[in-house]
């Protein structure tokens, strides 16, 4: 989840609190054992036992890696008054947000820790973000139960007025490009005032756009993946999620697969456009701490690392130390789950770097990942599962990650098979999250109904038109422009903030065809192959890029007709027209970036 700007939220609820709490298991099972909070699991019986018992239920979401949850795990919910009073009253429910993809794309506003409370009936009475200390948490329990009534961080939803036609209107693109001008930070550089991190869209779309007259969309890119180099660790690698503060000087130190997975993209597409070396060896350290840090024996990956090396406890002194230094102190915690979502993200990176480096190993551990989670998350018909087990679920993000991830893989090796598991996950989608306006993030979740989350409708947009590119269905096509109708929305839009450049991402695509770049000649042809490679090498996000080994029949779209040729040749096809027959990788390259 990436950072947001948030506000504090009182919701009108239900006669039951639900706690959620993103701390270790061993805490919570000694504090249960021990008599003071008896933690709940989210479940669709926790309002119905509100309902029997007339309590609130509280729910504490928050995160393993997240230190302010361990630090009002430690102290909020050890307080005296605290626990009295939610033993009185409250219902409590801790859960791992990282688990639920549903209720954290509810509530990823509010960050984490994230406290509702609801009263019997599922109705939000409160939301509030982050840490609360001991003293105004019980003045808060009590304020409710004194009057129960919703409080102002509660407020009806604006209307969802969705857009038409599937598409922004060219007021809403003028509008959007404008906030990406206006809301960069000139002095600390990049985006946000009070968290800086990166923003893998915004540094996307930025890339891409050409320089010239007006605003430099690509300077505003390369400032910022320069100024989130001090993000890295220097000693391990990988990313931390982001700093305060308003610069890049003050980082939070947990690190989260989201941020591992798409900063290596970014890293990668940044050096396959710009070729600077500092920007493959910020990738470079994040695979390797993928690696070292988050690989699991069988080659798929984990969740995410700490912030705390001692829960509750800064650790800016421990992550100044060396390699040395660190293991003799010990290891922040591991998250150890595997989340077909987050190894979706994981897949997608390494795919990416193999393509800007040419590097078959990185090539190799993605598509040994991408094997363990079809073998291990797989759903009949398509879809995955979130964890081993899911309690709930399924949940659109899962899929549509690996959706993603397959057609990079399909991209990267020409191995039809991975397109047509990304066929089959977008379809599972239609069939299972399909809203009035956009996708849903599952298909219900206990006691509320489920929303659809941007960030998701955004990959679906991009993913499904790709698709219908490549296929020639028609309706992936219209998922797309059913997901951007949700995206277009002046609600949706609002809500974002700074961050919509996926947005204008996804509209952009939508509009237009892809380069269609086509290798023609066996794969076991060395000349074809180097042509394939010097396409891969390309930094184009949005492609059709193909190989056709006219022995494996005709291809999945074709849309064009190849002539005969005596040897290995590539063709450009883009505007309506193609190349001729292109021999030499050099000049297919040239051809490219042009």
């Amino acid at each position: 989840m990436k950072p947001r700007t948030h506000s504090s939220i009182i919701a009108a609820g239900a006669a039951a609190v639900f706690l959620f709490n993103p701390l270790c298991q061993s805490a919570h099972s000694a504090e249960a054992a021990g008599g003071a909070i008896t933690w709940h699991a989210w479940s669709d019986h926790v309002f119905e036992d509100a309902k029997k018992e007339h309590r609130f239920v509280l729910l504490d979401l928050g995160a393993g890696w997240c230190h302010w949850c361990h630090v009002m795990e430690g102290i909020t919910y050890r307080d005296d008054a605290v626990v009295g009073l939610i033993r009185q009253k409250y219902l409590a429910v801790h859960v791992d947000a990282d688990s639920r993809p549903d209720l954290a794309n509810r509530y990823e506003d509010y960050g984490w820790p994230a406290t509702i409370v609801f009263n019997e009936n599922g109705g939000e009475i409160v939301k509030r973000r982050g840490y609360i200390p001991p003293k105004p948490m019980a003045s808060l329990l009590q304020a409710i139960i004194d009057d129960p009534s919703p409080g102002p961080s509660v407020q009806p939803e604006a209307p969802l007025e969705a857009g038409r036609g599937g598409a922004l209107s060219e007021a809403q693109r003028a509008e959007l490009r404008k906030v990406l001008v206006t809301e960069y930070d000139p002095k600390n550089l990049g985006w946000g005032i009070v968290q800086k991190f990166l923003d893998w869209d915004i540094v996307e779309y930025c890339m891409h756009q050409p320089t010239g007259p007006g605003p430099d969309y690509q300077r505003m890119a390369r400032e910022t993946l320069t100024s989130q180099l001090k993000l890295v660790d220097p000693v391990w690698g990988g990313v931390y999620q982001y700093s305060t503060d308003g610069d890049w000087e003050h980082p939070h130190f947990e690190k989260v697969m989201q941020f591992q997975g798409e900063d290596l993209r970014t890293y990668a597409q940044g050096y396959a456009w710009w070729k600077d070396p500092k920007y493959i060896e910020a990738a470079t350290r994040i695979r390797g701490y993928l690696n070292r840090f988050l690989k699991d024996g069988g080659g798929a990956f984990y969740t995410s690392q700490d912030a705390d090396l001692v829960e509750g406890e800064h650790s800016a002194s421990y992550f100044a130390l060396h390699d040395a230094e660190r293991v003799a102190k010990g290891v922040p915690r591991i998250d150890r789950h595997i989340y077909a979502r987050e190894n979706g993200w994981a897949i997608n990176g390494l795919a990416w770097y193999h393509a800007a480096t040419g590097d078959a190993d990185a090539l190799n551990e993605a598509l040994r990942a991408a094997r363990w989670i079809v073998e291990h998350r797989a759903l009949p018909g398509g879809g995955f599962r979130h964890d081993e087990k899911d309690l709930a679920g399924p949940f659109m993000g899962d899929t549509i990650s690996m959706a993603r991830a397959f057609l990079t893989l399909y991209q990267e090796t020409a191995d039809r098979a991975w397109l047509q598991r990304s066929v089959d996950a977008v379809s599972f989608i239609e069939s299972h999250f399909k809203g009035k306006v956009g996708y849903l993030s599952s298909s219900s979740i206990a006691g509320m109904n489920s929303k659809p989350q941007s960030d998701e409708n955004v990959a679906l947009a991009r993913v499904a038109n790709l698709l219908h590119h490549f296929t020639g269905d028609r309706l992936f096509e219209e998922m797309a422009r059913h997901a951007m109708n949700y995206l277009a929305a002046p609600s949706v839009i609002e809500s974002r903030g700074f961050q919509i450049a996926g947005i204008l991402l996804a509209d952009e695509e939508l509009s237009h065809e892809p380069p269609h770049i086509t290798v023609v000649g066996h794969k076991d042809d060395p000349a074809a192959k180097e042509l394939f490679s010097a396409a891969l090498s390309r930094p184009e996000t949005y492609r059709r890029l193909e190989w056709w080994d006219k022995r494996e029949g005709p291809m999945p779209n074709p849309d064009v007709t190849y002539p005969e040729m005596p040897k290995a040749c590539a063709f450009v096809c883009r505007d309506g027209s193609c190349s001729a027959p292109i021999y030499l990788p050099g000049k297919l390259a040239q051809l490219l970036s042009n």
